[in-house]
């Protein structure tokens, strides 16, 4: 009976942390994969371009939230694959600028405020939904700071 009650009460000590911390999933960054990066586009839409820089004849369009593979190159522009099979090939150049770059990501297990800024006292700028996926662009302390459709918000871990 003792076993029970203890067991009862961590599980609730489980719960309350949760409830209070916003309970979430940080899946890590992925790494090189065959062909490069994974990256995700973080505009409303970026041009895929034939050759890089912004005078290049446009190949295609891609929307936020677009995930892609990308060999970063300097000069600020990736070589971007819209598919990890190699034999596919490469579909053009994107700015790197509009892109996270191998990410971490944010995964929801409730409904999870977004803030301004890193303070719980901050305007919220979103309440996100349960099992919402958002790349981190980066972790100061106890905050993250994630993507939200050409916008930033932070979120209390």
């Amino acid at each position: 009976m003792k076993r029970v009650t203890v067991l009862l009460s961590l599980l609730m000590i489980t719960l309350l942390v949760c409830a209070s911390a916003g309970c979430a999933e940080i899946i890590p960054a992925y790494g090189e994969g065959q062909i490069g990066l994974q990256a995700v586009v973080l505009c409303d839409s970026l041009t895929v371009r034939e050759m890089p820089g912004s005078s290049s004849r446009a190949v295609t369009t891609l929307r936020y939230g677009a995930r892609i593979i990308v060999q970063p190159e300097t000069g600020g522009w990736a070589r971007c694959f819209l598919s990890d099979a190699e034999d596919v090939g490469p579909a053009g150049y994107v700015n790197e600028e509009y892109l996270a770059i191998d990410p971490a990501w944010y995964r929801t297990e409730r409904s999870t405020p977004v803030y301004a800024w890193n303070d719980t006292n901050a305007p919220k700028v979103a309440l996100l939904s349960r099992n919402t996926t958002l790349p981190i662009l980066r972790e100061v302390g106890n905050w993250l700071v994630v993507s939200l459709r050409g916008a930033s918000g932070w979120i209390h871990k």
